[in-house]
């Protein structure tokens, strides 16, 4: 799935490309691309875009006090340049003639036109403009690691004053949003923890830690554009990420550990794969895998 990084390629690819111009029509190709909107994407013809803003992993085009959001899902692409384009979804037509798609092979992402409310700290509602609103259906995420607005101090009390897992906290997306499966691991590898460590046994400071080694991961992500492994993320152009160059651990099972060698090690872990070296983030005060019953 697309985590901040690769949604962060696409803002940026999005921004001189379709700011300031006016949507004049709009082509749903899918339903699923639309099945939280009760009236498709009609609301937003004739909408003027005036910024494109993210949080976290969902992007918007802002217009006034409405915005039309767009969640990537597991395989969500925006792509500039018309053409025959595979798995083709949804399309908007703007002004001056370009035609972006909305392309989703798997079909897990959606378009959703919604409203703009006010934020509750009155900061910006997510990077890419100075507006204090929000779209109401993203009101519940948190602010991201690379949001100026981010407060780690708070985020790591809160944290702390959890009963959970480490990596569990991490893929909360109404603490801090953005990180997900890939950056979780390569964050927790960086400040030396074991994804099953219980924050309530951790430091408020060592919490931090594990949250300043995210945004520090997922900086040096942005800068190479995002991690690809396969055609499931490009950019607007077509482009593939070159982050997995740099992974430490994630899909490295067996792989010795760039920093000590030893083999790195997989669990399942929330129905996801817990990619760590067993050696560098030793199993302290980890809460214990739950084992799967057995049929008799």
């Amino acid at each position: 799935m697309p985590e901040l990084p690769e949604v962060e390629t696409i803002r940026i690819g999005l921004e001189p490309i379709i700011m300031g111009r006016v949507i004049t029509d709009v082509q749903v190709l899918h339903p699923r691309a639309v099945r939280r909107a009760t009236q498709g994407l009609e609301p937003i013809r004739d909408m003027r875009i005036e910024a494109v803003v993210r949080r976290g992993k969902f992007l918007w085009f802002e217009a006034g006090n409405v915005c039309l959001i767009a969640h990537l899902g597991m395989s969500g692409q925006f792509r500039v340049g018309g053409g025959v384009q595979e798995h083709r979804r949804a399309s908007l037509t703007l002004d001056d003639g370009v035609r972006l798609d909305f392309v989703d092979q798997r079909t897990f992402g959606h378009l959703l036109p919604d409203d703009l409310i006010q934020t509750p700290d009155g900061a910006p509602g997510g990077w890419g403009s100075e507006n204090d609103r929000l779209p109401r259906s993203v009101a519940h995420i948190g602010r991201d690691p690379l949001d100026p607005a981010f407060d780690i101090d708070r985020v790591a009390r809160k944290v702390k004053s959890k009963n959970t897992e480490i990596k569990r906290a991490l893929l909360d997306q109404t603490l801090a949003s953005g990180i997900g499966n890939i950056y979780a691991d390569e964050a927790l590898f960086l400040a030396r923890v074991h994804p099953r460590r219980l924050t309530n046994r951790m430091s408020v400071a060592k919490i931090r830690e594990v949250y300043l080694a995210a945004t520090a991961v997922m900086n040096s992500a942005l800068a190479v554009g995002g991690t690809s492994f396969d055609e499931l993320y490009v950019n607007v152009n077509g482009a593939s990420g070159y982050f997995d160059r740099s992974l430490n651990v994630y899909g490295r099972e067996g792989s010795p550990c760039p920093v000590c060698g030893t083999p790195i090690k997989r669990e399942v872990f929330m129905n996801r794969s817990s990619h760590f070296c067993p050696t560098c983030q030793r199993p302290r005060n980890v809460r214990p895998l739950t084992q799967p019953s057995r049929g008799k």
